[in-house]
């Protein structure tokens, strides 16, 4: 398997079910990271193809059949999405490779099967969702309502654009609402295969519009006052941006943002499980995603033995095309992200770190926006590379001296999205959890299940995804007095 030998290119836009002209003239050029060629053209959304994706999801929402099916015909509709995502799957972890760099060996699962499961999920989540529940008042009997919250802003990031699309729509289409979904100018070219399923499920016109544009469009949209619910993944800083345009309209906001998560690794660990077990959730997506456990906290009594083990587990990572099923690490999505991290490694060795491997553009790699798998030592928890989202493929290893210190080196972070810590005791390894403020925590392992609540304290975002929890974030709620003695007939 080679990098993409045609160009893929889209002269419409997918608005409201249909493929459509775009209103605009503007081109998004879809560039490789490893060849820095060009490998895809699509139009670049305006704010007027805006106003017609919302007016469209508007008229969907207020007057179209989606609202008022009911849920297991709303649940045929996706379960043909999800049945068709999974028969395209490499189909789409090909093409999200040589648009973000993602190793197809990893991009199967990460970027295209972990997708599908979302779908999925959302479905059995939806199956048993309490969408009408009866209590008891104060002052009688209360009907309690969830209704579904209108037309949703999906906007998602370059890094796992279906998964986080997934994330989005699938709980926003179950509950009823309509979506318009604004997708990443370096990643748009997997959006018109998941335009194309959606249109092929049979969706009811105006439910979903799929919109490629950049900043100053997504910021129209976030802004829309049509929309009723914004739901973002991406950096805290466009996060902060989107939370103040919403909040013009008081429209309700979802935000999943950044992390600098903290892998502990306790005196009595399986070195050889923990090595096996972080090195690919450190540098997984090269690098590029929130939940890496960029921060592994080793015990001084043990550090120079774990050193010496993760040094030599990064420095074996093969890198090359992402396209080859063999490399386990690719380029950067775009130069600005290389010069990114190379600007961090020197700060790194500025502030005092130790390069235990890697800080350089690989050698093998003749062209390509490529940074080797970097390992720092002796990072104290107080430099910036240990404080700071790199968003590349730099770890930091920081030593503690008890388990105290462990858990307030992890927890001193302006970020609370993710982490692990790994302990032949895993009661012990639970009791560490319940300790630290972050999101989503494992024990002797690392995942993401796609049952259970998924987000961020701190900085780390607002609300949920995946699970009943990220359901409701699409719900509004109502509560319906009924008179005293009333009894259902």
């Amino acid at each position: 398997m080679t990098e993409l030998t045609e160009l893929v290119e889209h002269g419409q836009l997918f608005i409201g079910g249909e493929f459509t002209d775009p209103l605009g003239t503007e081109v998004i050029e879809v560039i490789s990271p490893h060849t820095e060629q060009v490998i895809g053209r699509v139009p670049h959304a305006s704010e007027a193809d805006v106003d017609r994706a919302v007016a469209a999801a508007r008229r969907a929402f207020d007057e179209g059949p989606w609202p008022r099916m009911t849920l297991d015909e709303r649940i045929a509709v996706i379960t043909r999405i999800k049945d068709a995502f999974a028969v395209r799957h490499e189909e789409f972890a090909r093409l999200i490779s040589a648009q973000n760099g993602t190793p197809y060996s990893a991009s199967v699962m990460v970027q295209a099967l972990a997708a599908m499961m979302v779908w999925d999920s959302a479905i059995t989540v939806a199956r048993t969702f309490p969408y009408e529940e009866r209590r008891d008042g104060v002052l009688g009997p209360l009907l309690v309502r969830r209704e579904p919250v209108g037309v949703v802003a999906a906007v998602v990031p370059w890094n796992v654009p279906q998964f986080t699309a997934a994330a989005k729509l699938a709980p926003a289409l179950l509950a009823g609402c309509t979506a318009v979904l604004k997708v990443s100018p370096e990643t748009p070219l997997d959006a018109y295969l998941l335009a194309e399923i959606a249109e092929e499920a049979g969706l009811p016109p105006g439910v979903l519009s799929i919109l490629p544009a950049a900043r100053e469009v997504s910021e129209y949209l976030v802004g829309h006052r049509d929309v009723d619910k914004v739901s973002f993944t991406g950096s805290v800083a466009a996060g902060r941006r989107v939370m103040e345009v919403a909040s013009r309209n008081l429209t309700r906001v979802t935000l999943e943002l950044g992390g600098k998560s903290a892998a502990v690794i306790l005196p009595d660990a399986d070195l050889e499980a923990a090595v096996a077990g972080i090195v690919p959730f450190a540098w997984m997506i090269n690098g590029q995603a929130c939940v890496a456990q960029t921060r592994i906290l080793a015990p001084r009594s043990r550090y120079d033995e774990i050193a010496e083990a993760f040094a030599a587990a990064a420095g074996a990572l093969r890198v090359g095309d992402p396209l080859d099923p063999t490399t386990e690490l690719g380029p950067l999505v775009a130069q600005r992200q290389q010069q990114r991290s190379l600007e961090y490694i020197r700060l790194g060795q500025e502030e005092g770190a130790k390069i235990l491997t890697g800080g350089n553009v690989p050698a093998s790699q003749e062209r390509g926006w490529y940074v080797e798998p970097t390992l720092f030592g002796s990072v104290d928890n107080s430099m910036r590379i240990a404080r700071e989202e790199i968003f590349g493929p730099v770890i930091c290893l920081i030593p503690y001296a008890d388990e105290a210190e462990a858990v307030r080196i992890a927890d001193d972070s302006p970020y609370g999205l993710s982490g692990s810590v790994w302990t032949a005791d895993t009661e012990r390894g639970i009791d560490i959890a319940r300790r630290i403020r972050t999101g989503t925590y494992s024990v002797n392992t690392f995942s993401l299940d796609m049952l259970g609540p998924f987000g961020g304290y701190k900085n780390s975002g607002l609300g949920r995804e995946f699970g009943p929890e990220g359901y409701g974030e699409f719900f509004e709620h109502k509560m319906i007095h009924l008179p005293a003695g009333y009894r259902e007939a």
